[in-house]
């Protein structure tokens, strides 16, 4: 039966919200009234993701675009189902319990509209199809594999893990990454305060004087000069430049040789390469484990990838596997592959345990990015202090020079 979203008076008036599955709209106006209620709005909960999505953006409600489950609560969510779904109790029930429980109304309509899809006969890999925003299509073959094979509960369970320990990773990086960034801000702010409001005061001072100025005290008169007539349209050409590179970037053929120039960076392409790996190998291990056929195992790991060009070396894997090479074969020829991955997968096919083998690769990899980030993270914390106070100092010599020439003068 489909579900609904309804609003109701109660008898003190006070108003009354929540879902109910029905027939029809009219039966759950009727449901309604034998429960005391006078309904005032009772709408079909929509599936496939939100309809809004088909309208033109000046014509979609404010909100509709955010997914009901962020990556962290889709985690928990699928947590909790595995607890419930392992403890014995049928899926019917256990989606019923979080929704219950769930305090966003969003997440308590999906959990509703596929509760009832459940309850119509529908298996939880096909209801949660319906909502192709809300559960990426890995999410959906793992659930649908471990129905399949009659173990929802644990194939939940590793489910929980993956997407915990992606959570985790992103969360490393993030940090890592935090501190640089928020002193690179900071030393734009300063430098630019300094530039526009202490500089041009030395300008001031020195007007009268027929006496030139140093070529470092001209040099930041100059560039504050641009800064405070020109400033407004740098910002312009910076935030136009942004958004002419993200319309490029949509092209294929441009984001492939973009992402490809990307991963021959020193550091940052390493830390992209084995990042995008690691995700690479753990959807592998995760999907294999869970029964799924390797070319669809392959091929949803492939869509998993943020880069392009690994992206593309995935699915030219994936057609010399279809064509009768080993994974690990197909792996290997391709360089932008670290050779770990090869390695571990080799392995994993000579000794029949190929999904633990690539959860151990995923693991070392991002260790290895876990590591490397941290390293970037220590030595460029330094060097940006170094490299703000150089900033300052310059600016300061810049102020001080004719200050101190005007001192010698005097004497």
């Amino acid at each position: 039966m489909p579900a609904y979203r309804f609003e109701a008076l109660q008898a003190d008036g006070q108003v009354r919200k929540g879902t109910l599955e029905a027939d029809s709209a009219r039966s759950a106006r009727g449901q309604l009234r034998s429960q005391g209620l006078v309904p005032m709005e009772v709408v079909p909960i929509a599936t496939q993701g939100t309809t809004a999505h088909d309208l033109p953006w000046w014509q979609r409600p404010v909100g509709s675009g955010r997914s009901a489950f962020s990556a962290g609560e889709r985690s928990v969510w699928t947590r909790q189902l595995a607890g419930l779904v392992g403890s014995g109790l049928p899926v019917e029930r256990a989606l019923a319990a979080l929704a219950d429980e769930s305090g966003n109304e969003k997440q308590r309509h999906v959990m509703a509209a596929v509760r009832a899809e459940v309850n119509a006969g529908s298996s939880l890999g096909r209801a949660l199809a319906q909502f192709p925003n809300e559960f990426p299509a890995i999410d959906r073959a793992v659930i649908a594999a471990g129905e399949q094979g009659g173990q929802l509960g644990a194939v939940l369970e590793h489910l929980a893990n993956e997407l915990e320990a992606q959570q985790q990773l992103r969360a490393k990086l993030l940090a890592a990454a935090l501190y640089p960034a928020i002193v690179t801000l900071v030393a734009i702010a300063i430098v630019v305060f300094l530039l526009t409001s202490v500089v041009p005061q030395v300008a001031q001072v020195f007007a009268g004087s027929q006496r030139q100025l140093p070529l470092l005290t001209r040099a930041m008169l100059g560039l504050s000069t641009l800064l405070r007539e020109w400033g407004w349209l740098i910002l312009l050409l910076l935030a136009g430049g942004t958004l002419a590179l993200r319309a490029a970037l949509r092209q294929q053929a441009l984001r492939l040789r973009w992402d490809a120039a990307w991963l021959r960076l020193p550091v940052i392409g390493r830390l992209a390469r084995a990042y995008n790996t690691a995700r690479l190998a753990s959807t592998l291990a995760m999907l294999s484990a869970a029964g799924v056929p390797i070319l669809k195992a392959l091929q949803a790991a492939a869509d998993t990838l943020s880069n392009q060009a690994l992206r593309a070396d995935a699915l030219e894997a994936l057609v010399q596997v279809r064509e009768g090479a080993p994974l690990a074969l197909a792996l290997s020829r391709r360089e932008r592959f670290p050779g770990l991955l090869a390695m571990f997968a080799r392995l994993g096919e000579q000794t029949g345990q190929l999904p633990l083998m690539l959860q151990r690769a995923a693991q070392q990899l991002a260790n290895d990015v876990q590591r490397r980030a941290m390293a970037l993270a220590t030595v460029l914390e330094p060097l940006l202090i170094v490299a703000m106070g150089a900033l300052v100092m310059v600016i300061v010599l810049a102020v001080l020079m004719p200050i101190m020439e005007l001192n010698q003068w005097v004497r």
